[in-house]
């Protein structure tokens, strides 16, 4: 008789607890505003998990002999992969990219680069192009 008596006391205080959660007016957005959002990377994917843009920090690299310092790279890319958009800065210069949908590996757009020898090039899809580099 004690057992029962207790687990009705016990059930009663729940109920009253739950009841008083219950009763509070709880705001379920965020107090505040973060200051800041630190990360090495940002990703946006869509629906499929695909990514569809990033904003990431790139190591130094050398290809072709070239040496290549550390930068910052934003890329928008198409739903085949393909990016379509790409701005990137380092220390020694920025480049601006638009593409235009290609299935090949030639790239086709436009292409800006500020440098010690600043140059636009514009490309289409049949490999032909026109540069206009100052120096």
């Amino acid at each position: 008789m004690k057992t029962q008596r207790f687990a009705l006391f016990l059930t009663i205080i729940n109920l009253v607890l739950l009841i008083f959660n219950v009763a509070q007016d709880r705001n379920a957005a965020a107090e505040g505003i973060a200051p800041v959002l630190r990360g090495r990377a940002l990703e946006i994917v869509d629906e499929k998990g695909k990514v569809r843009a990033e904003i990431i920090v790139t190591k130094p690299v050398t290809v072709d002999g070239k040496n290549y310092p550390e930068g910052t790279l934003l890329r928008l890319i198409d739903t085949d992969g393909h990016p379509g958009v790409k701005l990137g800065t380092s220390i020694e210069s920025s480049g601006l990219g638009l593409f235009g949908p290609t299935k090949r590996d030639e790239w086709n757009g436009v292409q800006m680069i500020a440098d010690g020898a600043s140059s636009v090039k514009v490309k289409n899809k049949d490999g032909k192009e026109n540069l206009l580099k100052v120096e």
